[in-house]
């Protein structure tokens, strides 16, 4: 039976038994007057009971409409939380030890293409540390009953997510003027302008996060819940967090790496065509073969970009578009995790696909497991070259991150 008519049949009910009970001794007069009297107090009956008044009939409890009541509070979602656990696990690991090696060596620190690399590595680690455990206690409706607490730390989770962004850019600008424009970079690329950019890329960050505790919010949610979608205003996810500072670096990223991509493969074919001791078959198959490397990797960069961040803001467009389309649940943690993972992804992509760093990275484990006597310092290692030396041959010579 419908929730609204339950109230009304149990007075109807009254009524009747009423009415049986007066026209015993009163006959169809006092019918009259009872059933006026019954319709007048019918609003005193408790609308949660199906008493009867002046009968022997025992007071029921009746149930609950569906969705009659405030929604239950958010619990743990256990697959999703071991999901971010993991992926903050790896994100930690990998660019950590990325930070590691490169603020070890004094060397390394003097390399501007490293200044990117450690200022990307920072932001990878405390999406990690920071960002992820933030939106685990978000999922779980965590803390409730403090918003601007509540606010404070959904903005913590987008100030470090959107430096990680930044930080890509950086890494795509650099490589861009150091291809396209050789002569220029070490006025342009210098060790004070490259901080200075990268200062400027943690300000912009920082700002962009912190808008929403500026007033670019939702009314606080009078449950006290809080959660992502309770605080954080649509608008602001679409039109400046999507649209202004997600598609506009990956459609930056694209011209950059793209411009990259045709010039670097100018010169692939004019250093081939000098050499003169290969045939030309061989040494068009060679020109293939690195193009094809070099597509590779770009490819690799946006895809991954791409993939990790496009999916969680389609789906806020959809929400803004259309509030009554229905989104799972699963569907939305899923995209979440896989923004974050990108924080994870990092690492392969920039780094370890570079061939002189995984040299240096066998190097530092095999230093390791087989370490020098004490007596003979700066000695190489089994590898042949210094850890210091590998790396620094790495961010002279790679044209782009994992190449």
């Amino acid at each position: 039976m419908p929730c609204g008519s339950r109230d009304g049949h149990a007075a109807s009910t009254a009524l009747v038994f009423l009415r049986a009970a007066v026209l015993t001794e009163h006959g169809d007069a006092g019918v009259l007057m009872a059933q006026r009297g019954a319709w007048i107090n019918m609003a005193s009956i408790p609308p949660a009971t199906n008493a009867v008044p002046n009968s022997s009939f025992l007071p029921t409890a009746s149930p609950s409409c569906p969705g009659s009541s405030n929604r239950s509070s958010p619990g743990l979602d256990v697959p999703y939380f071991l999901t971010e656990t993991i992926t903050a696990v790896l994100s930690v690991a990998g660019n950590l030890f990325i930070c590691t090696v490169i603020l070890r060596d004094r060397k390394l620190r003097a390399v501007v293409t490293n200044h990117f690399l450690v200022s990307l590595a920072v932001a990878d680690v405390l999406v990690g540390t920071v960002a992820i455990p933030c939106a685990q206690m978000a999922d779980a409706g965590l803390p409730r009953g403090q918003p601007t607490l509540c606010l404070l730390m959904l903005c913590t989770l987008l100030i470090f997510t959107q430096a990680s962004i930044f930080g890509l850019l950086a890494i795509a600008v650099e490589r861009y003027i150091s291809i396209l424009k050789p002569f220029q970079y070490p006025s342009l690329m210098s060790p004070q302008n490259s901080l200075l950019v990268i200062l400027s890329s943690w300000v912009l960050a920082t700002f962009i996060g912190l808008l929403p505790l500026m007033g670019w919010h939702k009314p606080f949610p009078s449950d006290g819940q809080c959660t992502f979608n309770a605080f954080i205003e649509d608008t602001y996810e679409v039109y400046f967090n999507f649209v202004a500072c997600m598609l506009v670096p990956l459609a930056a990223m694209l011209v950059l790496y793209s411009r990259i991509f045709l010039e670097a493969k100018r010169q692939i074919r004019k250093v081939a065509e000098r050499e003169v001791d290969v045939s030309r078959h061989a040494r068009r198959r060679r020109i293939l073969h690195k193009e094809l490397r070099l597509a590779t990797s770009l490819f690799i960069i946006l895809f991954c970009f791409a993939l990790c961040w496009l999916p969680l803001h389609v789906i806020n467009t959809v929400q803004l578009v259309c509030p009554s389309c229905p989104v799972p649940s699963p569907l939305m943690l899923a995209t979440i995790v896989l923004s974050h993972a990108n924080s994870a992804i990092n690492p392969v992509v920039y780094v370890f696909r570079m061939r002189s760093f995984r040299q240096a990275f066998t190097a530092a484990f095999s230093c390791a497991w087989h370490p020098l006597p004490t007596s003979a310092p700066g000695k190489f290692c089994t590898s042949g070259l210094t850890l210091s030396n590998q790396l620094e041959l790495a961010s002279r010579n790679s044209p782009l991150p994992g190449k």
